[in-house]
């Protein structure tokens, strides 16, 4: 294989780690999503795993149980990984320990830890056996859509262990003239792929943060449709409300649909739960423009419908932009 073979074989895995990350965003906090793909000698994939649950096997353990049951382990030669192993035991075994133990050679990572208590650790150890570790971005993957993919994967937990907040994501649905009310007698405009996204988003959150009006005027579910939710995710749900205007009853229907309802008068209070890692505002224009007015957002993403397609531009506030 050429080294250009090589490179591109990488980049293909790459590519591959962060697509099955990106299936359980949401799913693995306090933990970060993580993919892992792992290639034989000749840069053909022998396998692609990721982190589901917090508590359950990571990346790099899956992909290697997955060579063992394709009778492929005594083939793996480099492991793709979107976030650097981990070095330290918590609820499962150190990563690197299992890499170690497999006929691997080299490891490429897509984001170093940013942990300060381990970060550096994991390679530091599979350096010191012999490996060569690799950044993604000494085959110049830093700037492209997959470089980028594996820095916003953990973008949210790198605020929440850095700063103690959540990573707070505005969602903003506008028809062409830019205003965010339905026609009369619907509740959304978007079309059925960006009602996915807006799921996706949904689907992501620990805590979704809505407006008293918005409660008022619409009754919303916020529960998860259009696509598959993670079982036994439990979410917050917290209206601000500073005129006591919602009825108990609202609070009351969300927790039968497995949230945990509040109200909260102040918008920094809402926006703030110390155990999030991801915080979604889904709320109508007054509560949108005062999140987005203030210095507490970190990622915009807004749904213009158009006449024959939707646009969607995706903005981060320059102090938490994904590549810290």
């Amino acid at each position: 294989m050429t080294q250009t073979q090589d490179v591109h074989a990488i980049a293909a895995a790459a590519q591959r780690a962060v697509l099955a990350a990106r299936a359980y965003q949401g799913a693995t906090a306090p933990n970060p999503p993580v993919g892992c793909a792992i290639l034989d000698s000749k840069g053909a994939v022998l396998a692609v795993a990721a982190h589901q649950k917090a508590g359950s096997a990571h990346a790099e353990a899956l992909a290697i149980a997955a060579c063992r049951a394709a009778g492929t382990y005594d083939q793996i030669d480099t492991f793709v990984v979107t976030l650097e192993p981990c070095n330290h035991h918590g609820r499962t075994a150190p990563c690197t320990d299992a890499i170690l133990q497999t006929p691997a050679r080299r490891v490429f990572i897509g984001a170093r830890d940013p942990n300060p208590r381990v970060a550096g650790g994991g390679t530091a150890r599979l350096r010191a056996a012999g490996l060569a570790v690799y950044d993604w971005q000494a085959l110049g993957m830093a700037g492209t859509c997959t470089g980028i993919g594996a820095d916003a994967l953990i973008a949210p937990f790198r605020k929440r262990v850095l700063t103690g907040r959540p990573w707070i994501t505005v969602k903003q649905v506008v028809d062409a003239g830019g205003s965010m009310i339905p026609p009369a007698g619907r509740k959304t405009f978007a079309r059925q792929s960006s009602l996915e996204l807006a799921h996706a988003m949904r689907r992501r959150a620990e805590v979704i943060v809505t407006g008293a009006g918005t409660v008022l005027a619409d009754w919303p579910l916020f529960t998860v449709r259009h696509l598959a939710d993670f079982p036994d995710h439990r979410r917050a749900l917290v209206v601000l409300d500073r005129r006591g205007r919602v009825p108990t009853r609202y609070l009351t229907d969300a927790q039968t649909r497995g949230f945990d309802a509040r109200i909260a008068t102040d918008l920094a209070e809402a926006l703030h739960d110390p155990r999030a890692t991801e915080v979604l505002v889904e709320a109508g224009p007054i509560l949108t423009d005062a999140v987005l007015q203030s210095a507490l957002w970190d990622q915009h993403v807004l749904i213009r419908v158009g006449a024959d397609a939707d646009t969607i531009t995706t903005t981060y506030r320059e102090a938490s932009h994904v590549a810290a």
